[in-house]
């Protein structure tokens, strides 16, 4: 692992895996124990967007932000792999830096790649944590979801518009859409039951893209999910609320 800079917050680190170079943002020297988190982002934005989280849960936990390959600043292949190609990359990340038995921490398509990850890496994997999961099998075509991407964008901090107009452009807009579809297509609803670790189901109250019948539907299917609802929180919870999510977290932390 090559640390790029140090600074106040997270450093920032490049490491090789399968030929590639994923970038992650670490946190530094506040961790008092337990297990390490991992952040895992949704679609089209980077780990820049979880930072806010990782500053609040680095108070006690050691914290790692990966940009998931072809997005933020790691590499990606030519094409745009799905669900099950993201997670195993992922995994394969999460083995080079030496993170087994991790608390994996997931916001919107982030949670899909969570679910993948957990069938087909159960070794890495000790709790999760959904956050606005997608995809909602009511709403899984493209129009309803633009839809509710446009109304909770009205409900999120102006400041995340200009985060996730940059990641969009680092990744490019035909990466981004090709791994929506690839998004859409994933019934994660299928794999949930297979999700054999303690689970909690983040929801926020004012979330537009994912509601909370869907947030619930979810904590069902999981053998052993719970469910937190954040009052006045939209979908991305991680930037407007971090403080009252990561307090959900180690409150289940503590006693999942």
């Amino acid at each position: 692992m090559k640390i790029l800079r140090k600074s106040r917050g997270p450093k920032a680190t490049l490491t090789v895996v399968n030929g590639r170079r994923m970038h992650a943002r670490v946190s530094e020297g506040r961790a008092t124990g337990g297990p390490p988190v991992v952040l895992v982002h949704g679609l089209v934005v980077s780990g820049r967007y979880m930072v806010p989280l990782l500053n609040e849960l680095a108070r006690s936990h050691a914290v790692y932000a990966p940009d998931l390959p072809g997005f933020g600043r790691s590499e990606g292949p030519a094409g745009a792999p799905d669900m099950a190609g993201l997670a195993d990359a992922l995994a394969a990340w999460m083995r080079v830096a030496g993170l087994g038995g991790a608390v994996l921490v997931g916001n919107s398509m982030g949670c899909q790649v969570i679910a993948e990850l957990v069938l087909r890496h159960p070794d890495l994997v000790e709790k999760v944590v959904l956050q606005g999961p997608t995809m909602d099998p009511r709403a899984r075509s493209a129009p309803r979801q633009v839809w509710r991407l446009l109304v909770d964008t009205t409900r999120e901090p102006p400041s995340l518009v200009a985060i996730e107009a940059l990641d969009l452009i680092r990744a490019g807009v035909r990466r981004s859409w090709r791994t929506f579809r690839r998004a859409l297509d994933d019934p994660i609803e299928e794999r949930l039951p297979g999700v054999r670790v303690p689970a909690l189901v983040v929801h926020g109250s004012r979330d537009g893209i994912s509601p909370r019948r869907w947030a619930e539907e979810v904590a069902r299917l999981l053998p052993d999910g719970r469910l937190v609802v954040l009052p006045g929180t939209p979908h991305a919870a991680n930037y407007s609320a971090p403080a009252e999510f990561a307090r959900a977290v180690r409150a289940f932390l503590a006693n999942g």
